[in-house]
């Protein structure tokens, strides 16, 4: 009877602990949990909900108005079309770069690595003052591409180089450790096998890198759609054609209507939502099919 008791007690704690809650040898799960819940509140619910409740001020009909001006919609087409190409620029680069950097070793290899987060490191203004320098008509790149009529600076061309500029950090350095944890037998048997070497990198070693590609895929498209100072000095900023999504916002905060400024943010949230929603969606598959 003892046994028996002790059996129900501690299958009554299980029941209560319920399925939500692993047993773990540390203490401690009811304070981290309510302080997990209080800090991502304090710093990302809230404020998602105060932007959210803050174009309730137009009235439905005013927002849609105010978000579906010729404008407007111009700046987002423009934002986003513009983060997307750099984040496939970047998925393609990206993982050529992190397979260069893993699985060969060459002079300088150190300074090239360590060049790859400069991004991270280097002020948002300064790189678009940077990219600006080197790729207006006068710069270092531009005055070579000024014979063949290629013009980068001042426009939506010159946006897509500086997103892929601040992007490649994302991809690089989520798929890297990817890499490095796959040996070079995998590919030594495939080849044994009789695989091509086309084959061994779609059938055996694409699996196991795409989840990671497509995670730093969304990192950087995410970076890329709310760029602002790299971007705004090789923009040109003219309405309609080379004016971003952040930089009207920006105007609209300039003229106090936090309202109209509101409504646009709203958009590019939703937007990018769904986008990060249907790449997640995309990633598990992934993950299933490299099983």
């Amino acid at each position: 009877m003892p046994g028996s008791e002790q059996q129900g007690i501690r299958a009554l704690g299980g029941w209560l602990r319920g399925p939500w809650k692993k047993p773990s040898v540390l203490p401690g799960f009811g304070p981290t949990l309510g302080y997990t819940i209080f800090y991502l509140s304090l710093v990302v619910l809230i404020p998602l909900a105060a932007l959210l409740w803050r174009p309730a001020e137009l009235g439905l009909s005013g927002m849609i108005a105010e978000v579906t001006a010729p404008r407007v919609l111009a700046a987002l087409r423009l934002s986003f079309g513009t983060a997307l190409i750099a984040a496939c620029i970047n998925a393609v680069f990206g993982l050529i770069v992190a397979w260069v950097l893993v699985r060969y070793d060459f002079p300088f290899k150190r300074i090239i690595d360590a060049a790859v987060d400069l991004p991270f490191a280097l002020p948002t203004a300064v790189a678009g003052i940077a990219l600006t320098a080197l790729y207006a008509p006068n710069g270092w790149i531009g005055q070579l591409l000024e014979p063949w009529g290629l013009k980068v600076a001042f426009t939506p061309l010159g946006i897509a180089v500086a997103l892929t500029f601040i992007g490649l950090p994302f991809v690089v350095r989520t798929v890297e450790p990817v890499l490095q944890d796959l040996d070079n037998e995998i590919e030594e048997a495939a080849a044994s096998l009789g695989a091509t070497r086309l084959q061994t990198f779609t059938r055996v070693l694409l699996p196991a890198i795409l989840p990671a590609l497509l995670t730093g895929f969304a990192l950087s498209f995410a970076r890329a759609v709310g760029e602002y100072g790299s971007v705004i000095f090789i923009a040109g900023n003219m309405p309609m054609k080379s004016e971003i999504a952040p930089l009207l916002i920006v105007i609209k905060l300039e003229q106090f209507n936090y309202a109209g400024a509101a409504a646009i943010a709203v958009v590019m949230l939703s937007a990018s939502f769904a986008m990060l929603l249907v790449i997640n969606i995309i990633q598990r598959w992934a993950q299933r099919w490299g099983q």
